[in-house]
């Protein structure tokens, strides 16, 4: 790429020979960064550790004990978030940098480990009964606390999940939740409540001035928990008239802050949900077409999306 960025450089007599040539050595002979690759390996270590604790604690159940894998289970969650504290830095409404390479890793850490301590007191000892809502609750409070104290968005996307589950349980009948039956419009509209208001909190944040760079965690969940509910009311519940034109109002909306943002990533959401959500009505409602008919439908609109998002340069131009 640079190379082509050099020679259309040089054909512009913006640089002379000497310069493209110091630039063309720099680029080849400069360090290659593993920022990313080396963060991937850190959280997927912390998942392995927590991973670990898991298969630790169902071999040695019957010879260790209850209490003392409690004990020692809470202890790592307390470690963790002791060395939070302690490493902390000055709380800001704006973006807050870790203090340490280790800090978001620890602090992760902590929070896994306390969801395995709750879930093993409930297992265990059932302390909760059946208030599956408390068992959510609690860590969706904790984890929403951390992740804005800590400035950590890692946690607070478990705070939203958190969130999400306790929202889903307190709205869904015990007798469903026991029956695995999730196909009620109660459900589906609650989807679409919280998907609402997870991506009403990023403009509100953005209007305060509060942890703006929040904002990418929240309308990524939004993006897809008002997608999957449209699609859901539309193909379990059948109630297309209503949620066929929400669907397209999501879409429209996201389309529009994709353009406002340069955000290549929300545009590619709203063209798979759009192209899901239009190819299910078109399959529903053409009982009559030919093998053929299906072949070119599918042929013709994967080649549009794709000269679409060849093109999707011209989509951002104002």
């Amino acid at each position: 790429m640079h190379e082509y960025i050099l020679k259309t450089l040089l054909q512009k007599s913006i640089i002379d020979d000497d310069t493209a040539d110091r630039i063309g050595h720099f680029e080849v002979k400069k360090p290659f960064s593993l920022h990313w690759e080396l963060k991937s390996m850190l959280y997927f270590g912390v998942l392995l550790l927590n991973l670990g604790l898991g298969v630790l604690i169902y071999e040695n159940i019957d010879s260790i004990g209850h209490i003392a894998l409690i004990f020692a289970i809470g202890a790592v969650s307390l470690g963790c978030f002791g060395y939070a504290y302690r490493h902390r830095a000055p709380f800001s409404a704006g973006e807050v940098e870790s203090t340490t390479p280790y800090f978001d890793y620890i602090l992760l850490l902590g929070c896994l480990t306390f969801l395995i301590m709750e879930g093993y007191w409930q297992y265990q000892y059932n302390i909760f009964g059946e208030r599956y809502g408390l068992v959510t609750f609690i860590p969706m409070v904790l984890f929403f606390g951390l992740a804005y104290y800590f400035d950590n968005r890692g946690v607070l996307a478990l705070g939203i999940t958190a969130l999400a589950a306790w929202v889903g349980i307190t709205v869904t009948p015990l007798e469903l939740l026991k029956a695995n039956d999730f196909n009620s419009e109660t459900i589906v509209l609650t989807g679409v409540g919280l998907a609402a208001l997870l991506i009403a909190v990023p403009f509100i944040s953005e209007r305060f001035q509060f942890k703006k760079h929040f904002s990418l965690t929240y309308l990524n969940f939004g993006v897809h928990l008002i997608m999957v509910s449209c699609l859901a009311g539309m193909i379990a519940l059948g109630k297309e008239i209503l949620y066929f034109p929400l669907l397209c109002i999501a879409i429209a909306f996201f389309l529009w802050y994709a353009r406002k943002r340069e955000s290549f990533y929300f545009l590619i959401v709203a063209l798979i949900y759009a192209y899901t959500g239009v190819t299910f009505l078109i399959l529903h409602h053409s009982n009559n077409w030919s093998f053929e008919g299906y072949l070119f439908y599918f042929v013709a609109s994967c080649g549009g999306i794709i000269a679409l998002l060849l093109n999707y340069k011209k989509f951002f131009k104002p």
